[in-house]
């Protein structure tokens, strides 16, 4: 019996866990994954790499349209090349993540942005999980499935800093909250939980048992179909 192809939209801050459970939940069902936060940090690149000032939002804005960006949607092999160049590697250096939120704020960006992410999204055959800050509210207002990811800014701190090896737990944790300001008060598609979404509070939670509930969320939606 073929399955319905379902859009699964995963948002939520930095640190919740949204990568590592995004790529689980669609690998383990066959599904397509989008990592949309990487395509703003590969604009963020792109920018940076050709000496655009990222504190002049007109000179972003003029510049949005230039960069080709390709993402690869194998939740095993998630890709993504900028003119070609794979940058999967450029785009986690702290000088793109440290201008990614003023670049993402560009409204030029955002809209340049959003319409790759819906071409992807509606090529997905078997479907997909979309994962980033405004999928729910703004990218995909229709997905399947929304869900929310939460956490204690200390839980979150810990996972970052883990991740960022050897970073200070109390400086991420203030980065995070930093950029947690900056991404729900920007004017354009805003950091924000939809009114039809799910919210999955990680703090308490291994990685595995937020996988295996959304997992089961995902299931009961397409039994539901």
């Amino acid at each position: 019996m073929e399955r319905a192809a379902v859009i699964v939209a995963i948002d939520g801050p930095s640190g919740t866990g949204k990568s590592s459970t995004s790529k689980a939940v669609a690998a383990q069902l066959g599904l397509s994954y989008l990592d949309t936060g990487a395509q703003y940090r590969a604009i963020t690149w792109w920018m940076v790499t050709n000496g655009i000032d990222t504190d002049d939002p007109s000179a972003i804005a003029a510049a949005a349209g230039k960069p080709d960006i390709v993402s690869g949607t194998d939740p095993a092999n998630p890709t993504i090349t900028v003119d070609g160049t794979d940058v999967a590697g450029p785009i986690r250096t702290q000088e793109v993540t440290s201008q990614v939120s003023a670049v993402s704020a560009v409204p030029e960006v955002r809209a340049r942005i959003t319409e790759l992410q819906r071409s992807i999204a509606t090529a997905a055959e078997h479907g997909i999980v979309v994962e980033g800050r405004d999928i729910g509210t703004t990218v995909l207002p229709d997905a399947d499935l929304k869900i929310f990811l939460t956490a204690s800014p200390e839980a979150r701190a810990a996972r970052r800093s883990g991740e960022l090896k050897g970073a200070d737990v109390h400086s991420t944790r203030e980065a995070l909250l930093k950029r947690d300001a900056a991404d729900s008060s920007r004017k354009a598609s805003p950091l924000a939980k939809a009114d039809d979404a799910v919210e999955v509070d990680t703090t308490e939670l291994t990685l595995a048992q937020v996988i295996e509930c959304v997992v089961t969320l995902v299931e009961e939606k397409r039994a539901g179909k």
